[in-house]
């Protein structure tokens, strides 16, 4: 049976978290508004760079270690985590309206970087030169988000209760920042003692506690913010996690890996990456339809990580290949075909809604 400390920091890793998550929106917030900045700009940069830290550590100590798949991996299964997992349970506790920017710039700019490595690696390894490719774009990116800043601040509130001196808001970051490392340590260290005293397989606790621990910070603060109704720092956080995920942290695996690059495993290229590249292209309907992702819509997005769950874990399963390819064929036949048609349905709807809108306003 798992040991008492396992729960002891199992429940002190989520209040650890949860405290962290509430500081660093707090000053996350203040910063905003004492530089004049879109919560969504500091959203897509500020935020999504200090939650993608624990991902930084992990990748960077696999690459100097020699531990390619590690370090790949947790980019992609955190990538896809952040979609299915941290946005759909942020827009399930509360419906996140979703600014046109991400729609027109972000999203797609986001699918055109995980395309692109999707490209680069499907040889079998990502070069240094394609690290520092994906270095520049992310130079490139910070220089146009800086840049354009000031054409998205048409409706941010500028709460006077929420502003800072810069002292004040600068330690709010740091010190949220801090506890939500300790905190998803914390988390990770107590869940996989608790798992391997259940008898719980190393393959699903790599599956789901070390992956999701990494993500831990962007899940809290991105849910912190949607509760606090501040969906633009929940998405950002989201969309610029995954962002970042892959032109920083992959960029500097690939070029510490040196001359021989960082190797990417055949499975990931056929399956992680495409599953990774899917997610992306999935978020364009659901943002664009009626500028809102629903409480239905992130429970889906949930639903989808289960399945994806289920089939890393058929996969893996000693055996278990003919259960995973029948697993694998329905959701292919069934499952994927209505999410598409739902996402059809909803799009043509709420286009619909926006012709009578416009017609009833030119009465």
């Amino acid at each position: 049976m798992p040991t008492l400390p396992s729960f002891v920091e199992i429940i002190l890793g989520i209040l650890v978290l949860f405290g962290g998550g509430e500081l660093f929106v707090a000053g996350s917030v203040a910063l905003s508004l004492l530089l004049g900045i879109p919560q969504l700009v500091i959203g897509l940069t500020v935020v999504s760079l200090g939650t993608s830290t624990p991902e930084l550590f992990v990748s960077l100590i696999s690459s100097f270690n020699g531990d390619a798949d590690l370090a790949v991996s947790n980019v992609v299964g955190s990538n896809i985590f952040n979609i299915l997992v941290v946005l759909g349970a942020s827009a399930a506790i509360v419906p996140l309206r979703v600014k046109s920017r991400l729609v027109r710039r972000d999203v797609p700019l986001l699918l055109g970087i995980s395309m692109a490595v999707w490209g680069m690696a499907s040889g079998g390894r990502l070069t240094w030169q394609a690290g520092v490719a994906l270095l520049f774009a992310m130079v490139a990116n910070l220089v146009w988000e800086i840049r354009t800043a000031s054409e998205d601040s048409e409706d941010d509130e500028d709460n006077e209760a929420e502003r800072a001196t810069p002292l004040v808001a600068a330690f709010k970051l740091a010190a949220g920042l801090a506890l939500l490392v300790i905190g998803s340590q914390l988390l990770v260290r107590g869940a996989t003692t608790a798992a391997v005293a259940l008898g719980v397989s190393q393959t699903v606790i790599g599956l789901t506690i070390v992956a999701a621990g990494t993500s831990m910070p962007e899940l809290v603060t991105s849910v912190v913010a949607a509760y606090r109704g501040k969906a633009d720092l929940a998405i950002g956080n989201v969309v610029g996690s995954n962002l970042l995920n892959q032109v920083v942290i992959l960029g500097l695996c690939a070029v510490v890996s040196g001359g021989k690059g960082l190797a990417v495993d055949p499975v990931m290229v056929s399956r992680d990456l495409p599953i990774m590249v899917a997610t992306t292209l999935a978020c364009l309907p659901i943002f664009w339809s009626n500028g809102t992702i629903s409480r239905l819509e992130g429970w889906l997005l949930l639903g989808l990580y289960g399945l994806y769950l289920v089939e890393q874990v058929l996969a893996a399963t000693a055996g278990g290949e003919i259960v995973d390819n029948t697993f694998r064929f329905v959701v292919l036949v069934a499952v994927l075909p209505l999410l598409m048609v739902f996402l059809v349905w909803q799009v043509l709807r709420w286009k619909q809604q926006r012709k009578l809108l416009a017609v009833q306003g030119g009465e």
